[in-house]
């Protein structure tokens, strides 16, 4: 009698706690954000655009345009017709702070995949140094090596070699 009593308790506990949904009851409202009129004006939604977009714009046009420092055979040492380049850069880095740029360090074809990745991030290096050294912040430049893997020119002789020992510098959004 006792067990019987427990579980009518039981059941009733159980019908109790049920709950019942009002098909009469809906969500929160939503908002209409778009276009509307008051007092007679159309009134747009205020929507945030691209905070880099009117910075990068300039790096398509003029001497930032230009992208690439081109290496003697075997070295890593900038050559004094890329330093007003590497320059504009700097400039260009230090005024826009939120700016980043990725270093990619190539090499040609000649020498081992290991020495080729080596050389490429020293060259990457020097060049990140240089942008350091005129105003661009640590945080903002990036160097790293693809070693022979990105090549410009796929042919053999000096003439495409010199294509491909080069740094490539890639703002926010191109890498």
């Amino acid at each position: 009698m006792r067990m019987k009593l427990l579980t009518i308790l039981g059941a009733a506990l159980i019908a109790g706690c049920g709950t019942t949904v009002d098909p009469e009851q809906s969500g929160a409202p939503v908002e209409d954000r778009g276009a509307r009129k008051v007092d007679g004006t159309e009134v747009k939604p205020v929507t945030a655009g691209d905070p880099m977009g009117t910075a990068l714009a300039a790096v398509k046009q003029g001497v930032l345009a230009q992208r690439s420092v081109f290496f003697d055979y075997d070295s890593y040492v900038i050559k004094d017709e890329f330093k007003s380049l590497v320059e504009a850069h700097a400039r260009f880095l230090a005024a826009n702070p939120k700016v980043k740029m990725l270093i990619q360090g190539n090499a040609d074809e000649r020498g081992s995949r290991e020495y080729n990745l080596a050389l490429g991030q020293k060259r990457a290096e020097a060049l990140k140094k240089m942008l350091l050294l005129l105003g661009a912040r640590e945080d903002q430049v990036e160097a790293v090596s693809l070693g022979e893997e990105k090549p410009r020119c796929s042919e053999s002789g000096e003439a495409c070699w010199s294509k491909n020992r080069r740094d490539d510098m890639l703002y926010t959004g191109e890498f």
